[in-house]
């Protein structure tokens, strides 16, 4: 952002908003602030787009999580495995017209 003269989160609305996302500064500054869980594909590519770089430039990849739940689960940590658990076979009863 500061190789655009961007410093504020709020001056990314009018390029985003140039590009069809509308969003609000405070929406806007906890995207840049925070490490969101969750952002749409068509924002990742507008901030792309706005701020001149690649996508690989604003997502960073790391396998972090992944490991640390297998040693949890290695050391006993009491964490269930998804995959122990199984849906309930739904049964189709036809129902009875006599009663």
């Amino acid at each position: 952002m500061a190789r655009h003269h961007i410093f504020l989160a709020k001056d990314l609305a009018p390029l985003l908003h140039e590009r069809g996302i509308t969003l609000t500064a405070n929406a806007i500054w906890r995207i840049v602030k925070d490490d969101p869980e969750r952002i749409s594909l068509k924002l990742l590519v507008a901030l792309a787009d706005a701020l001149d770089v690649g996508i690989d430039e604003l997502v960073t990849f790391t396998a972090h999580d992944a490991k640390t739940i297998r040693t949890r689960r290695a050391a006993g940590d009491g964490l269930p495995d998804i995959r122990d658990y199984r849906p309930v076979r739904a049964r189709i009863i036809d129902d009875d017209d006599d009663q």
